[in-house]
């Protein structure tokens, strides 16, 4: 589980524009891709140096360029340089604790998004920042490590599915703003799955393990929150948006996506409250059960009193007791112990206390 308050003491007192890398290192070496294609033609490779990428940024074709890892700056300096970004705008990049936003620059389009992926033990949480830049010709995007759920639309550009060839780069932009909206679901489904195992454990037996998933649970619908609900406003700021790189056909797009951005948010408040009420369950059933150990201990008790009583009284060490020197005076009062007991014991059932 990442956690919620991350440090910044690397950027305490530096200019602003001053580029420095603040997060994880999550990857050995910086990988850079670029994809080159319209609807007649399509180019794929794997650039050792970030100048291969230059000669890309005038050509008519739309251009992907994407960056895996930030940990080396100047890569990202000198692209930035070569494309006219500005040092805000790469600060940003570098800065791997973003809100979610979207900025409009004029001549390119800048949005932050986080990208969740599920463990190995498909029980916890992992993210990483995605920045996106798109031109007119163009979209560079920088992720923190190799992988991610961009595949498909890899696929769709190689293969020439659907209209993201015939398209600009507006449309792949949103291709891409569009696969991350859609893994979460997938985040959500298991987070979902996880829910109803533990409300099954919390109404059998629920145990300090089940407080500690609760507890994990909630944890991660708190940073699940931090990273999608500010993400309704980048996509209603990019449907709103007058620039001329969006074309009046990619708005219906980014209608759906924000719709299903609002789904997924609507998904995650009724998770907290599932998740709140989980506590709440809890919390009345460890009560239940205690109430239930003191009412089996208070009942012994009530049985024990008056044999305790009839025991003691015989037990004084007085010289005038007549029962003291009575033949059947043991039995009789053994048994009249074993008969109080069992008159309790039928009354306590009888008011259902048993």
């Amino acid at each position: 589980m990442p956690r919620l308050i991350k440090t910044r003491a690397k950027k305490a007192g530096l200019p602003p524009g001053t580029l420095v890398h603040v997060g994880e290192r999550k990857t050995e070496k910086v990988r850079i891709t670029i994809l080159d294609y319209d609807e007649a033609r399509f180019e794929e490779k794997q650039a050792k140096t970030i100048e291969e990428c230059f000669p890309f940024k005038d050509k008519p074709t739309v251009t992907w360029i994407n960056i895996d890892g930030l940990h080396q700056v100047d890569i990202i300096e000198k692209l930035g340089s070569h494309f006219g970004l500005h040092p805000l705008l790469l600060e940003d990049i570098l800065n791997t604790e973003q809100r979610p936003k979207m900025e409009d620059y004029g001549d390119y389009i800048f949005v932050v998004l986080k990208m969740l992926y599920l463990g190995q033990q498909k029980d916890e949480l992992e993210t990483e920042q995605v920045s996106l830049i798109f031109g007119s010709n163009f979209v560079i995007s920088f992720q923190e490590r190799e992988g991610d759920v961009f595949d498909p639309i890899r696929d769709r550009i190689r293969k020439g599915k659907g209209r993201i060839r015939k398209a600009g780069s507006d449309y792949l932009a949103y291709a891409l703003l569009d696969a991350v909206v859609d893994n979460y679901f997938i985040i959500l489904e298991q987070v979902g799955e996880n829910i109803e195992d533990t409300e099954q454990q919390l109404a059998t037996n629920p145990t300090l393990e089940t407080l500690q998933v609760i507890r994990k649970l909630k944890n991660e619908m708190i940073f699940l929150r931090k990273s999608i609900w500010p993400l309704r406003e980048v996509v209603s700021g990019l449907e709103r948006c007058e620039s001329s790189l969006i074309h009046e056909s990619t708005n219906v797009y980014l209608r759906d996506v924000y719709d299903h951005t609002i789904q997924v948010i609507d998904t995650v408040e009724s998770f907290r409250d599932m998740i709140s009420g989980m506590l709440d369950i809890y919390l009345s059933s460890i009560s239940n059960k205690m109430n239930e150990v003191m009412k089996v201990l208070t009942i012994f008790a009530s049985i024990f009193i008056p044999l305790t009583f009839v025991a003691g009284l015989y037990g004084m060490n007085f010289k005038f007791m007549p029962e003291l020197e009575w033949h059947w005076g043991y039995p009789v009062i053994l048994f009249v112990m074993v008969l109080i007991g069992a008159s309790l014991l039928v009354y306590f059932r009888r008011r259902r206390w048993l």
